[in-house]
């Protein structure tokens, strides 16, 4: 028999373990977003002493944590089609804007002094194009020291949402890639070295001279790293800047009735590789998804400047009132 002095200990365990449990929030998924969600992650913590685990280990992870309800909810780049989400049961609304960069490790080459076509950029990356020193590339590098150096791709070895906004930018801007190999968030790659997450690839083209690959563009600031210059869908040169990637957000078609469903890559006059990261939530937990909304928009009140400072694009206020929208019809 349990005295009463013990029995309320172990009450009072129980109802402090509750409350510890109804201050943590668990998410995973999306690499591509990462940065972002640590750092407003902290800053909610600080005000709310609410606790948001994240763990980074790409949109595939993410969405299978989430199907399996392992988490409280799941980050993918990739966003999942309205029937995929009916029937996983879930919901999806967008959560930042970031961009795509093609870094490399080309010694000597600064960053944005490298210019490479679109469809350059995929015959690099489906293995047509093996040398620094190709025709294809020299001709639009005049000055530019290209050596006669074997290109190292690097890709992602996991399933990756970055993988899949990639791919899809590759299909747009090539038929070649499109047949050959599509969109998706792991696809059969003809060449190259794979790493795990933003981080894994990002590793591997510092480590790596000569190397190339494409990392969320908050990876190559907080690296140091060199990019290339791209083409906007019209043809025009550009270079990733926070006004190049907000001229694809004007131009999102999302709607709550399709979940947010939409493709920002090569839109008019922008930078070519946009695309919102996502955030999965599922439809039966109403209880839990109040709090991970309460992070949420806590974040979109308060977490713009974090956004921006890591070199990402926070949601316009027009889509922070539709995703609002989006919760209460929920």
């Amino acid at each position: 028999m349990l005295s009463k002095m013990t029995k309320g200990l172990v009450i009072a365990a129980i109802a402090a373990t509750s409350m510890i449990a109804a201050d943590k929030i668990n998410g995973a998924g999306a690499t591509f977003p990462a940065p972002c969600y640590y750092d407003w992650a902290y800053n909610y913590q600080k005000a709310t002493h609410t606790r948001v685990n994240y763990q980074s280990i790409g949109s595939g992870g993410g969405i299978k944590q989430i199907s399996e309800r392992i988490v409280d909810f799941g980050a993918t780049d990739a966003p999942m089609t309205p029937k995929e989400l009916d029937a996983a049961k879930l919901f999806q609304f967008p959560a930042v804007i970031g961009s795509i960069v093609v870094a490399h490790n080309l010694p000597g080459v600064a960053d944005e002094k490298l210019k490479l076509k679109n469809s350059v950029v995929a015959d690099i990356f489906a293995g047509k194009i093996t040398m620094w020193n190709d025709a294809a590339i020299v001709a639009d590098n005049a000055g530019v020291n290209l050596p006669a150096e074997k290109i190292i791709v690097a890709h992602r070895s996991d399933g990756s949402g970055t993988t899949y906004v990639f791919t899809d930018y590759l299909s747009e801007a090539s038929k070649m890639w499109k047949s050959k190999f599509g969109t998706g968030k792991a696809i059969g790659w003809a060449t190259g070295v794979g790493g795990k997450g933003n981080e894994g690839v990002t590793n591997l083209i510092k480590q790596t001279p000569y190397s190339i690959g494409y990392i969320e563009n908050a990876y190559k600031e907080k690296n140091n790293l060199s990019a290339a210059t791209l083409q906007t869908a019209e043809g025009k040169w550009v270079s990733a800047r926070k006004a190049t990637f907000q001229a694809a957000v004007k131009q999102a078609k999302w709607s709550k009735k399709d979940h947010f469903y939409s493709s920002l890559v090569l839109q008019d006059g922008s930078y070519p590789i946009v695309a919102a990261t996502f955030i999965l939530m599922p439809r039966e937990k109403a209880e839990v998804n109040e709090e991970v909304i309460k992070f949420f928009d806590y974040s979109f009140r308060n977490g713009d400047q974090a956004a921006e400072k890591l070199g990402y694009i926070p949601l316009p206020v027009e889509t922070t009132n539709m995703v609002r929208e989006y919760w209460a019809g929920k």
